[in-house]
């Protein structure tokens, strides 16, 4: 989902720039830098990582709820890479997904992004409030921001996802 975001990154710390944003070094920037940017690991502070979720690489979580049932929706660090989002869609529903699929995509106000499944499932049902309240995911991604809700196929397979620690390492926060 964010992997030209990701290079960006891992290029930044590559050559030892400090500002993910404009790529540049502390010792070479002009005096009006921009306030706004800032490192990942700022970012990265004042995201949250909710224990009760496993994650993808491509940045989307899933809730374990009762029996197979689940929640899916994006990362607190992918609404904050996206921006304001405007427009989710999902025509998926009814359909069973192998993982890695897309089901659906989310439009922000410079981009749009596919969202992939984690893990194989019947998509079940959408959040239909994000219709009208896409910002949802950017206010409270993994509470009224969910996507989509999903029959899991192999429960186990969620196991093999990343758990938060593992999630935060993958973003660039170590604990």
């Amino acid at each position: 989902m964010f992997r030209a975001m990701l290079e960006s990154i891992t290029f930044a710390e590559r050559v030892g720039v400090s500002c993910v944003v404009c790529r540049t070094r502390p010792e070479t920037r002009a005096p009006k830098h921009e306030t706004r940017h800032t490192t990942l690991t700022q970012i990265i502070f004042f995201m949250t990582f909710p224990d009760n979720c496993k994650y993808t690489k491509d940045h989307e979580w899933i809730r374990m709820e009762s029996g197979s049932m689940a929640y899916i929706g994006i990362t607190d660090f992918a609404q904050g890479e996206l921006g304001e989002l405007v427009y989710v869609d999902v025509n998926t529903v009814g359909r069973e997904l192998k993982a890695n699929e897309i089901f659906g995509t989310v439009e922000a106000v410079k981009t749009t992004s596919d969202l992939y499944m984690p893990v194989e499932a019947r998509v079940m049902g959408l959040n239909f409030e994000l219709d009208t309240h896409p910002n949802y995911i950017n206010e409270d991604p993994y509470g009224k921001g969910w996507i989509i809700k999903v029959d899991v196929v192999d429960t186990l397979a969620v196991d093999m996802l990343l758990d938060a620690a593992a999630y935060k390492e993958f973003v660039g926060q170590k604990e």
